[in-house]
């Protein structure tokens, strides 16, 4: 089934930036109403702007904090009071790892699977009757890692997998009446890197060199966009890093091999 989103609600979590930013504009094209959503309400604001811009039928910002249950409640019935309803959930938002375990606090990880994979749980509980009862969408943007394990990203690697099984899960509940897509981007040219947590729980505030040489987000936005609106199932965007997924499938003590020597600096 290929969707149309004109006049559809779409509501984006981290949204302000980096491949949030850049579906947020794709969105705008399709003339869709756009909810968008961060922590940030001036890069909301600039970023509604350019979509308002670039064609959307209307854009609503809702600034939340994803670590706060509170703030993510009080964000889901405000994201539903603006148009009444959600036609697609795209979930975004989240923080990636740069520490090896030895050196990570628990707190750090806790913290990952609280931005990462329970936040992202929270919202969807709250909308799912709403989504079901329209046959909607959920689209929610792992990793390829969250295909694989990968040094020094341990923590958000588990948080990607955990993904992976909740909503391959609710998937299988709701096959009939809710369209569930998993986006996994490899090396995509963000800030991700920049604000990554180290063991402590601090931001990196390095770019690593596979990030800044990555997949533009546009490019990575349109391919999102075009497997969103086929209703795939799950689709891994990126560059070479891409073939990690068949290497471990088909050759898994081979890609053992590979991943314990990867460049992770």
């Amino acid at each position: 089934m290929r969707r149309n989103y004109q006049n559809k609600v779409v509501w984006i979590t981290g949204a302000s930036e980096g491949t949030g930013r850049a579906l947020a504009k794709v969105f705008a094209g399709e003339k869709a109403k756009l909810v968008l959503s961060a922590r940030s309400t001036a890069s909301l604001e600039r970023v509604a702007e350019a979509c308002r811009r670039t064609g959307a039928a209307s854009v609503a910002i809702v600034p939340f904090d994803l670590e706060n249950d509170q703030s993510v409640d009080e964000a889901c019935s405000n994201a539903l009071a603006l148009f009444g309803t959600i036609d697609l959930l795209l979930l975004n938002a989240g923080v990636s790892q740069r520490a090896f375990v030895r050196e990570t606090a628990i707190g750090t990880f806790e913290r990952l699977m609280k931005i990462n994979y329970l936040s992202n749980v929270r919202i969807t509980i709250n909308v799912l009757e709403l989504l079901v009862k329209n046959q909607g969408q959920i689209a929610v943007v792992s990793s390829l890692v969250g295909k694989f394990g990968s040094p020094y990203r341990s923590g958000y690697s588990a948080s990607k997998h955990a993904l992976h099984g909740f909503y391959d899960s609710l998937r299988a509940e709701h096959n009939e009446n809710l369209a569930i897509s998993i986006i996994c981007p490899g090396f995509i040219n963000t800030q991700l890197s920049l604000h990554a947590l180290k063991g402590d729980g601090s931001a990196l505030n390095e770019m690593d060199d596979a990030q800044a040489q990555g997949m533009p987000t546009e490019v990575f936005a349109k391919k999102a966009l075009a497997a969103i609106r086929a209703g795939k199932a799950e689709i891994n965007i990126g560059g070479k890093e891409r073939w990690a997924v068949y290497l471990k499938r088909f050759f898994p003590g081979f890609f053992r091999i590979l991943i314990s020597r990867a460049k992770v600096r």
